[in-house]
């Protein structure tokens, strides 16, 4: 009896406590399912019990660390914070369980409570872990194991209440945010998921892969070298949560102390570039070898790369992909690298967006409640819980995800960036020919931006159709099938957009074609500057800028039109759904409800958002495809492969150091590969880029045959074009191999090349020097006096500490060339390939060179020295002859001299005095005034503090006055209809009492929560409410309808005003802010030219101008809505609910204080971002400038290693720009929250005060809760806008700032002038700055018509000064000269240069056609250019390349050295002008060709004023007479035989020096 009372006991225990019938206590299914029993009972309160008694056993059993030294990792962080966050769950839940009082309430509370109590006793066992050795490892394999136990609790918990929500509808709150908080509890199960997948010590994957200095940082949180902070690492969660760890950069900002790039935080570890780069080679060798069965040959394969690279240094991991990569496609590696982690955020995504349609649910109750008297207190309140919980958690979720992937964005920028980088490096000379600079640059900047930009709208691509479905389904159950009459609609447009989607992207692909074009001419103009201006080709070479830009603009033009087209359709579509669906409703015959008009509108508004913002997400992504093809196309060019071209075998002679058998080369690809062939000609320059594709044949070398022992000296000799270049790049493996073998002994330490074309890098003379070597001070000094450079030292303002300007802008031709042959010496390789390093020196330092240098301090090494100077030939071991791509003759310097004709006094030929250069003058005068300047110079500055007005004004007035103001109205037009169409809703609800008006104030808010849920770049607002018909047409409805629907017809009008106004003006202010750039850049001086890195002015030419056509117009156009958008509901809502501004007021000042914090540091880390990127680019320009130089020498590691730094400095930046812009977006939406929370507070003490409209409270209130989002999206757009704004400061510095040559004439010089060419300086003063020597000295001197006058003198004495004080390049301090008696001063500058002809020294080549670069202006014919070539020994090389209409290549690469000085003395020839200035025109050209040039030189300008800067001396000794300069003072001005009578005269010691010398 008593066993069966107890039986009983149980049995009425469990059906009481479970609600179910005593005969069957214990049902294990129910309704089709498990019965909640059995769910809460075993697999919830049992599942909880074994985690909490497991998780106990953790809290004391395992040994404590006694010293922990590594900051805490965000694995164990956020299970940290999972477990106390279910705990809290589970209490609201419990909470929830005793407000409801559902009949199974104790069976909840047992659950509930076994749920806080498991995760309590976790929560220690978490904590205990951290403490002991788990601390660097994932902890014991069965906490997740206890986790997952908890799982199928949660899965048939929540499919029991999403059954309950749709059985009783939602017109019970509790039950949604009950709802809402089990969704929040299987969020952060899954955090506590990821927080044991991800690695929970930051870099153990690094750890077990690279060596020791990637180790090191782990235990540091500071830099050692700079003390600076490294951001995040270390920190604990509330400091990640909520970015406290940014404060203290936030507060330097505000100070005004973020100047450079090193005031920023270092980047967090796992961000480093290194570490990055790293990782990502290790996927690509993965992706490369997938089954893995090439692994074991890795170390032998990095080590081969290596050797091809003639550097032993270590396996870089940074190299990526030998030979075979084109198998590898970068979309695979970018997914293997960070595909996983950045598909696991899209979690958060879906939580969040799921948390926000939980957000107008709710709030569509609290409406409800308002609207219903004598609702129950409780109701209100707990739907102010629930839309507190669900925007909270939905706020930090966003945020978290946000910040997330831009991490992840950025880990594959650095990625992308160094992999181009690294394939430029090891890409062959031909292969790289497909591509000019500009495109090659152009994949680094906008392609690598366009890809990384696809990290951060890839998940709006499958959330934005999730969102989409949702709001159908929502909106089937308000309206039935009718739904579909609307939506069809959308549906037709999808065709529609598909049209306007192919028509962006092709109008894209255009404009980039485009843009590509014009950077790369305008990298040319630059280039050339110097030659432009002597020229006075400035105007037309703007003209083909103008036409470059206008069919780049033709393209914008057209993608903003139809960006137009998009943002009127998407905003005048609400309208449309909105009626079609009410038609349809009623035409099924249902009584249309104001409760259902404002339902279905609020629906429609979340209908049309994924509509509106898909086309954008699918615009990116189209985009991110295409420059992703452009970059993989770059990427499968082929390698320079140097175990294959060179041959392995030793030669016979183990004494040899160079050996070719019967070898054959060309300057184009193999037939095999998929390439084009390049153009012949290419000889002289070494170039690492070969011209463009020509259809005519390539250069080649045939069958050589050559043994160069080891030690001794060869010198190359032929004339000019016949291939002495070439062959050195035969030998560095620049070309490609055609047959026969070559065999390089000691290549792998790579070669001591000094090309013809000097390359010289932005930097201080002594780092040109070391090159990367250590600093050894007994070697330096012995070179730097073997080659000659002890005397230059002394002149340059710094010594070996003057930074060398881009391009080595700031040397003269002979100091460039010097500067790279001690670079080379310096290197201390074993053999050395000289190309006519004595080509632009004077007798004595040509004699010095070859003495000390090249027989003294490299006595001992292998040295091949191509030369013209036929007189220092005598001196080598064996002489190499070439003519047209062949070796003609082999021997000692008697047997191959004899077949080298040399004019009688060639002796005498190279006694002039080195070319001092423009500029070597320029910096020799050019001393800085300040120690400090000399560090500074070539830094860009940056501009500090808020933008000024002037920004400002210069954009207002770039777009118009009168076009801008037509915008603002049309903007306020299209807001205040808006606004009132809002109002005639609420009014019209008001009126009709007899409807059930439950929902009625639901018009706005979703719509405008949901439009705040799109991407920040989307917020286009959907302007309208719609307009609604109903069953009884009484004539009422039918005059509310008219009204409202003419609203929304004025509405759409304005809108379509405002699209196609704004549009037109961003094509406006584009055309003219690149006008005014354009124009005062060309107008700029020369010395703004020398001193500023090209670099720097090709940014406001490429990303500055984009910013200006693309980002501005974008990121202004959102803000403009969202300042007309505020001031709108500003003024509705005090219309409506004046005491609700009473919380905005501490608010809004709040808000102030929060914006100017951010935008004081948000604005210096943007211009620190612009600041950073110009090196990066101008590095990589540099590189490719140089490749030939950096891959013979061997130093591709190094310079990857720099490109790294670079990019480092820059990722820094942009880290750190984006954290501050989650700092301000976390802390807007906290403030939201409590906003939101506020105002739901205020309707519930409303609703008890009953003493106001209902309609005009649901208006304001629907208002009011968008209001935060709007502050928070104006504080953004703003603060973007002002970013974007840089870009316009730094065009404008450019456009108003920069010194300018003077334009205007006060006097009009006749067509003929000067008639005679007679040239007068009176008492002429020129000084380069204030407080310098002159650099001309009270010069006084006249030339007579048609008179030929040499100029001589040593370096420094201002032979140079004198042309460009006569071109009026710098203009004189006091003084005047005369051209036929008229002061030049007083003539328009472009008048003056065109009536002046000049050859100089510097021969410059546009990348157009020869009869471009020589009459581009086309006043000549075709007979006369033609003629003028053949007199310049021309004439077969052009037939040879294709006539007068073929390409010269990017800067003339397809013709030597030689054949474009002969070039530019054709452009002479053809001139019609009476004065002549020669700027020793034949340095590079050989001793025969010289002597022809200069007899046509005599016969075509017999009549003319001659005056020639002396290179060689028999050059003048014809002269009329010889002008010697000395100090900027004319010491002599004689004929050269009276010059020569005179034997204390200048002129005689030069000539007796050359002589003795010789």
């Amino acid at each position: 009896m008593g066993g069966n009372t107890g039986l009983f006991g149980a049995a009425e225990f469990i059906s009481e406590l479970c609600h179910t019938n005593v005969d069957r206590p214990f049902p294990v299914w129910q309704n089709g399912t498990i019965s909640p029993c059995v769910n809460q009972l075993l697999l919830g309160s049992l599942a909880h019990a074994i985690i909490a008694i497991i998780s106990a056993c953790y809290i004391s059993s395992v040994p404590r660390l006694t010293h922990i030294v590594s900051s805490l990792p965000i694995g164990w962080g956020s299970r940290t914070a999972s477990t106390v966050l279910l705990a809290l769950l589970f209490f609201g839940d419990l909470v929830l369980v005793f407000e409801l009082r559902a009949p199974d309430i104790y069976l909840d509370v047992l659950a509930d409570g076994c749920g806080i109590l498991a995760w309590m006793v976790h929560f220690g066992a978490v904590l205990a872990l951290q403490r002991t050795m788990y601390r660097r490892t994932r902890g014991p394999a069965v906490l997740p194991l206890l986790l997952i136990l908890s799982i199928p609790n949660l899965a048939f918990i929540l499919t029991a209440q999403i059954q309950e929500i749709n059985r009783l509808g939602v017109s019970e709150p509790l039950l949604v945010v009950r709802l809402a908080l089990t969704v929040t509890r299987a969020a952060l199960v899954l955090v506590y998921l990821f927080g044991y997948i991800f690695p929970c010590y930051r870099t153990q994957r690094d750890i077990l892969s690279c060596n020791a200095e990637d180790e090191v940082p782990l235990i540091v949180s500071f830099e050692p070298d700079e003390g600076v902070t490294v951001a995040e690492d270390g920190c604990n969660w509330l400091s990640r949560l909520l970015y406290l760890w940014l404060n203290p950069l936030l507060k330097r900002g505000k100070r005004g102390e973020l100047e450079r790039p090193c005031d920023v935080f270092q980047l967090p570890h796992r961000l480093r570039t290194k570490a990055v780069n790293l990782r990502f080679y290790q996927c690509w060798q993965k992706c490369l070898h997938p089954r893995g069965q090439e692994k074991p040959a890795r170390l032998d394969r990095l080590s081969r790369g290596n050797l091809q690279d003639n550097s032993w240094s270590g396996a870089e991991p940074e190299r990526i992909c030998e030979g075979t990569q084109h198998d590898v496609k970068l979309l695979q590696v970018l997914h293997k690298a960070f595909g996983l982690r950045y598909y696991l955020l899209g979690v958060l995504k879906l939580v969040a967006s799921m948390l926000a349609f939980a957000g107008p649910l709710l709030l569509g109750q609290l409406v409800g409640f308002m609207e219903t008297e004598g609702a129950p207190l409780s109701k209100g309140v707990w739907c102010t819980v629930g839309l507190f919980a669900s925007t909270f958690l939905a706020a930090l979720l966003r945020n978290v995800f946000v910040y997330e992937v831009s991490k992840v964005a950025l880990e594959a920028r650095a990625a992308v960036i160094s992999t181009i980088y690294s394939k430029a490096l090891k890409v062959s000379a031909p292969a790289l020919a497909r591509f000019n600079m500009g495109e090659v640059v152009n994949f680094m900047s906008t392609d690598t931006d366009r890809v990384v930009n696809f990290f951060n709208s890839f998940h709006e691509v499958w959330s934005l159709p999730f969102q989409f479905v949702l709001a159908l389904y929502l909106l089937y159950l308000q309206v039935g099938v009718a739904f579909l009459g609307g939506v069809g609609v959308a549906v037709l447009l999808v065709p529609f957009n598909k049209v306007l989607a192919s028509r962006i992207l092709e109008n894209n692909k255009h404009m980039l074609l485009h843009k590509d074009g014009r950077v790369k001419l305008m990298t040319e103009i630059l280039f050339g500057i110097r030659v432009l201006k002597y020229y006075n080709w400035e105007e037309h070479f703007t003209q083909k800028i103008a036409e470059a830009r206008k069919k780049e603009l033709h393209h914008l033009k057209v993608l903003k039109y139809l960006d137009a087209v998009c943002v009127y359709t998407w905003a005048a579509l609400p309208v449309v759904i909105s009626i079609l669906t009410f038609i349809t409703y009623v035409l099924l015959g249902n009584n249309l409800t104001a409760a259902k008009v404002f339902s279905t509108l609020a629906l429609v508004g979340m209908l049309i958002l994924p509509l509106n913002a898909f086309p954008w997400v699918l615009n990116g992504t189209l985009e991110a495809k295409v420059s992703l093809d452009r970059i993989q196309r770059f990427l499968t060019l082929q390698d320079q492969d140097l175990t294959v071209y060179y041959t392995q075998v030793c030669p016979e002679d183990p004494l040899s150091a160079v050996q070719m058998d019967q070898a054959s080369f060309s300057w184009k690809q193999p037939v095999d590969s998929d390439s084009v062939s390049v153009p012949d000609d290419k000889t002289e320059d070494g170039s690492p880029l070969p011209p463009p594709p020509q259809p005519h044949s390539s250069f080649y070398l045939h069958a050589l045959n050559l043994s160069v022992k080891r030690g001794s000296l060869v010198a190359v000799v032929g004339k000019v074009g016949c291939g002495k270049s070439s062959l050195l790049a035969a030998i560095t493996g620049e070309l490609t191999r055609c047959g026969g073998e070559v065999s390089v002994q000691g290549r792998e330490q790579g070669f001591g090349l000094a090309a013809q074309e000097s390359w010289i890098q932005h930097a201080t003379v002594k780092d040109n020097i070391l090159f990367g070597r250590d600093f050894d001070s007994m070697f330096y000094q012995a070179v730097i006096e073997a080659c000659a450079l002890a005397d230059d030292l002394n002149i340059l303002p710094g010594g070996d500490q003057t930074e060398v300007g881009e391009n080595g802008v700031t040397l003269s031709g002979g100091q460039k060339s010097r500067l790279a042959l001690a670079r080379a010496v310096y290197m201390d390789k074993e053999i050395y390939l000289l190309d006519d390093p004595l080509a632009a020196v004077d007798a004595d330092v040509a004699h010095h060179l070859m003495e000390k240098c090249i027989l003294g301090i490299l006595k001992n090494k292998t040295r091949i020295l191509c030369t013209h100077r036929i007189e220092f030939v005598e001196k080598a071991d064996v002489v190499v002859l070439m003519d047209n791509g062949m070796i003609v003759k082999t021997g000692t310097p008697n047997e191959v001299l004899s077949l080298v004709k040399t004019p009688k006094d060639s002796k005498n030929n190279s006694n002039a005095k080195e070319k001092d250069a423009l500029v070597r003058e320029e910096v020799e005068a050019n001393e800085p005034e300040l120690e400090s300047e000399l560090k500074l110079f070539g830094e860009e500055q940056k501009q500090m503090g808020k933008l000024s007005w002037a920004v400002y004004c210069s954009f207002w007035r770039a777009v118009g006055g009168c076009l801008a103001l037509a915008v603002l109205f049309s903007l306020f037009l299209m807001q205040a209809t808006k606004n009132v169409s809002d109002w005639w809703l609420s009014h019209w609800i008001s009126h009709m009492k007899d409807n059930a008006t439950e929902l009625v104030t639901l018009s706005a808010d979703p719509l405008l929560i949901l439009t705040f849920l799109s991407p920040e770049r989307l917020i286009f607002h959907a302007p309208d409410r719609g307009s609604e018909t109903s069953g009884s047409m009484s004539s009422e409805l039918k005059f509310y309808m008219t009204v409202y629907g003419s609203l929304a017809a004025a509405n759409t009008v304005f809108t379509a005003a405002r699209a196609f106004l704004f549009a037109y003006g961003g094509i406006r202010a584009a055309t003219v802010i690149h006008t005014r750039l354009l124009s005062s850049v060309l107008k700029a001086t020369m010395t703004f030219f020398d001193t500023t890195p090209l670099g720097r002015i090709l940014n406001r030419f490429s990303s500055d101008i984009y910013c200006v056509d693309d980002s501005l117009p974008f990121v202004l156009n959102i803000l403009l809505s969202n300042v007309f958008g505020l001031l709108g509901m500003l003024v509705v809502m005090t219309y409506g609910l004046p005491w609700v501004l009473l919380p905005l007021v501490p608010l809004g000042v709040l808000y102030y204080q929060t914006q100017c914090f951010y935008r004081h540091s948000s604005r210096e880390l943007k211009r620190l971002c612009s600041l950073t990127l110009s090196p990066v680019y101008s590095h990589f320009s540099e590189t490719l400038n140089g490749l030939s130089t950096v891959r013979a020498s061997g130093h591709t590691a190094r310079f990857e290693e720099e490109n790294e730094r670079r990019v480092e400095q820059n990722q820094r930046c942009l880290f750190n720009s984006n954290a501050a812009m989650q700092w301000l977006d976390i802390r807007l939406q906290m403030i939201g929250v409590t906003v939101v929370t506020g105002i739901s507070v205020i309707a519930v003490i409303q609703h008890q005060l009953k003493s106001i409209d209902p309609g005009l409270v649901g208006l304001s209130l629907s208002y009011a809760l968008s209001i935060t989002n709007l502050l928070s999206g104006l504080i953004f757009s703003f603060a973007q806008t002002e970013m974007q704004l840089v870009s316009i400061e730094r065009t404008e510095e450019y456009s108003t700032n920069i010194p300018q040559e003077p334009q205007q004439a006060s006097i009009e010089v006749l067509d003929s002038w000067p008639e005679k060419g007679s040239v007068e300086f009176v008492g002429a003063v020129l000084a380069y700055r204030p407080g310098l020597p002159n650099a001309l000295d009270e010069v006084s001197l006249e030339v007579l018509p048609g008179e030929r006058v040499g100029i001589v003198g040593r370096t420094g004495s201002g032979k140079s000064s004198l042309f460009l004080a006569l071109f009026r390049m710098v203009e004189l301090n006091q003084g005047q000269i005369l051209l036929d008696g008229v002061d030049i001063s007083s003539v328009r500058l472009g008048n003056l240069r065109s009536k002046l002809a000049i050859i100089p020294q510097d021969p410059f080549l546009f990348s157009s056609s020869v009869r471009e670069n020589l009459d581009p202006h086309g006043h000549h014919p075709d007979f006369r250019l033609l003629d003028a070539l053949e007199q310049c020994h021309l004439g077969d090389v052009v037939q040879r390349i294709g006539g007068l209409d073929s390409e010269v290549g990017e800067r003339g690469k397809s013709l030597s050295v030689g054949q474009r000085q002969l070039l530019c003395l054709a452009r002479a020839l053809l001139t019609e002008a009476n004065i002549l200035c020669i700027d020793e025109a034949t340095a590079s050209v050989d001793q025969k060709t010289d002597m022809l040039l200069q007899k046509t030189i005599r016969e075509k300008f017999k009549d003319k004023t001659v005056l020639t800067i002396a290179h060689r001396l028999n050059t003048i000794m014809d002269s009329d007479r010889v002008l010697v300069m000395h100090a900027g003072k004319v010491v002599e001005f004689d004929s050269p035989a009276a010059l020569c009578q005179r034997m204390d005269s200048f002129f005689q010691k030069l000539l007796r020096g050359g002589e003795e010398q010789v």
